[in-house]
């Protein structure tokens, strides 16, 4: 089970539904956070800059398990990061994946709208059952 998590509100409620529903059906969870370049920097130099997108990836994902499980994750969880764009990186990992579990928005949505383009994506292209969680 693949849960993508931004560290918003939603996708750390999609990895707390994840990590009840993974024991559950026997399968293993995993967060996975996205990370890229952003368009203002060139060909990876960050001028004067003590930030990475990678390191920071590392940090949300971290930090959205931590808020879920605290300082002890169970052996069937783990963290990943990868480089791409969302949907495209969570589409790719639905075709080993048994389930994707993603919020209903992350950071980039607007206020009112059903779904994100992230996870309206996934639910129309992934390889697998997605499940997405609204939230409370």
């Amino acid at each position: 089970m693949i849960v993508g998590v931004d560290g918003s509100e939603s996708s750390v409620s999609a990895l707390r539904y994840a990590a009840d529903l993974a024991p559950k059906l026997g399968v293993r969870a995993r967060a996975l956070a996205v990370w890229n370049y952003p368009s203002f920097m060139y060909g990876g130099f960050y001028p004067q800059l003590d930030w990475t997108p990678e390191e920071d990836a590392e940090r949300i994902v971290s930090k959205v398990a931590e808020e879920v499980f605290g300082a002890d994750a169970p052996d069937w969880f783990a963290t990943r990061t990868r480089q791409g764009r969302p949907a495209e990186v969570l589409i790719d990992e639905s075709k080993h994946a048994e389930m994707l579990v993603v919020g209903s928005r992350g950071h980039g949505g607007f206020a009112g709208l059903l779904l994100g383009s992230v996870s309206a994506a996934v639910a129309e292209h992934a390889k697998c059952p997605v499940l997405v969680v609204h939230g409370r």
